[in-house]
């Protein structure tokens, strides 16, 4: 390797420590936002429109947001900086800065005003609650008005986050979220403590103000990226115009992602209306257990594909062996974290869950679905976090309509095989595998995590052919360094799992949830990462790096 080759990884590994770093906090943030909702909803009707108020207007979000424009404004955005044309660079930001907003405002407005028939489409099953003791339809009305406005400022955000990391600026826009989380944990906490005089807090009450706390932290997450976003930029002015150079090639990638990132959304949303339908607490259940199996993504998969993107765009025209093999090795890095993540989810997920979210209203039978849910997205998680660094290699290369037609196949497999899955689960109930819980809660949910499971490795499995298609960016996956991985992870977890069974009463996870499941957990990290050492697996190296040369700088 080169002097010059070996300064861009070192640089790469700690770009890819910053945004690790802040989404850390934001995820970490997002746990305890997570556990205030399940101290005060639990998985009740109210856990079920909690979620879905923050599901329906995120649809926007993720439809033009982060993803989005990560396919088609950084590419393009970073190739003129790579080129000293700061000027133009920052012409082409106003003007996407200007359509999105355009976009966004009216896209808001409309999901304000339509909010009764946007909730009868994407959560018909709760029509069915009409006459029922709660009727979550009026509440998922009026909880979508509240954050609809919500999305269009985290669009804003997404943009403000592409410009800052072309700029190799990675850690605000990744830690902004956290005011975001703080937000809501505000508002719940303070909605309970002013209503603490009265008695049990009106859970009505409690969610409009999470809601309320939702739209004002969005509002903060933008702002507190503005100041940088504006100090980093040369010729920034907002504008409506298609004629600013740079502008079209964005828009012709741009539709293509829309259009397949849409489909992506379509398929998430036909999860929460099928999961609509099943008992209450079902579309709860689904949210607690989704923020644990986004978390390795987002922390590991995430922080190495955002931070190479910015540097593969750069490389992929002149230096496509460099290109290459910068995304083998991200592949290696990826996996060194996120196999040993999903044996200890399948192994000690029922802990973990019941460390987070065992409080108020949250109880052992909320804990056993969560986990079981959990379980069957974490059969998936290697593949979803591998696909998205595939996905940035397409991007890189211009092409957004691979990526966009594989993500609709993975949708349509999901769909064929979630859909039968949770007609049959949802025949079982938790009572008959946990009698002791008498829970009328059902297995239905379970279904649909199998089914995103089993699209997720369709999916890399078409990424992975569509690249090998490519000379120039033709990639393999490391098998044995991946086998290697994973024997390590599940020799470590025996010995957890003894842990587990023999721990004394005292801090045994039964009686002490978070203090038990830091043990065994903790015990199986430390076995896995020492046992890595000892192998000498160069990862380790290389992602300890990362932090030393973050506090290096």
């Amino acid at each position: 390797m080169t002097a010059d080759g070996a300064a861009a990884e070192g640089a790469g590994r700690s770009r890819s420590a910053v945004v690790a770093s802040g989404i850390f906090l934001s995820r970490l943030m997002g746990l305890a936002r997570q556990r205030a909702v399940a101290h005060f909803f639990g998985t009740s009707p109210w856990a079920d429109v909690f979620v879905f108020a923050l599901r329906a207007p995120n649809f926007l979000q993720n439809l033009l947001g982060e993803g989005t424009l990560s396919a088609s404004f950084i590419p393009v955005y970073s190739r003129m900086l790579e080129e000293g044309r700061r000027e133009e660079a920052g012409r082409l930001a106003g003007a996407v800065f200007g359509l999105l907003l355009a976009l966004a405002a009216a896209l808001t407005l409309l999901g304000v005003l339509f909010a009764e028939p946007l909730v009868a489409v994407l959560a018909a099953g709760f029509l069915e609650d009409r006459g029922g003791a709660v009727d979550r339809f009026p509440l998922a009305v009026t909880a979508v008005r509240i954050t609809f406005p919500m999305t269009g400022v985290l669009v804003l955000h997404a943009w403000a986050l592409g410009v800052l990391n072309s700029h190799r600026r990675f850690f605000l826009p990744y830690v902004a979220p956290v005011l975001w989380n703080a937000a809501i944990i505000a508002a719940l906490v303070g909605a309970a403590t002013l209503a603490a005089g009265g008695g049990e807090p009106d859970l009505d009450r409690l969610l409009v103000a999470a809601c309320f706390g939702a739209l004002a932290g969005g509002v903060l997450q933008f702002l507190v990226q503005l100041p940088l976003v504006l100090r980093v930029m040369r010729g920034f002015r907002v504008s409506f115009s298609t004629r600013v150079e740079g502008v079209r090639r964005t828009l012709r990638a741009f539709g293509p992602v829309v259009a397949g990132r849409g489909v992506v959304q379509l398929g998430g949303y036909l999860d929460i209306l099928l999961a609509s339908f099943l008992a209450e607490g079902a579309i709860g259940a689904i949210g607690y257990a989704q923020i644990l199996y986004l978390l390795p993504i987002s922390l590991f998969a995430m922080s190495v594909a955002a931070a190479e993107l910015p540097e593969l765009s750069r490389l992929v025209d002149g230096a496509p062996e460099e290109a290459r093999r910068r995304v083998e090795r991200s592949v290696r890095q990826i996996a060194f974290l996120v196999l040993p993540t999903a044996v200890g989810y399948l192994a000690f997920g029922y802990l973990l869950a019941g460390a987070v979210y065992r409080t108020g209203s949250f109880g052992p039978a909320s804990n056993l679905l969560v986990y079981a849910i959990l379980a069957g997205y974490t059969l998936g998680l290697p593949a979803s976090a591998a696909s998205r660094l595939f996905q940035n290699a397409f991007f890189a290369l211009g092409d957004t309509r691979t990526p966009a037609r594989i993500a609709a196949q993975r949708v349509a497999v999901a769909a064929a095989v979630g859909v039968p899955a949770m007609l049959a689960l949802d025949r079982v109930a938790l009572a008959e595998v946990a009698p002791a819980l008498g829970s009328d809660l059902r297995l239905g949910a379970l279904g649909l995590a199998l089914g995103s499971a089993a699209g997720a490795w369709f999916e890399l499995a078409r990424l992975l052919r569509g690249l090998g298609r490519r000379p120039e960016a033709r990639v393999s996956l490391p098998g044995r360094a991946l086998v290697r991985m994973a024997g390590l992870a599940l020799a470590a977890a025996v010995p957890a799992t003894l842990l587990w069974r023999w721990l004394p009463a005292a801090v045994h996870p039964s009686s002490h949830p978070i203090l038990g499941a830091l043990l065994v957990i903790g015990a199986f990290a430390g076995l896995y990462v020492g046992g890595a050492a000892l192998a000498r697996f160069p990862e380790i190296d290389a992602w300890l790096g990362r932090w030393r040369r973050r506090r290096s700088e």
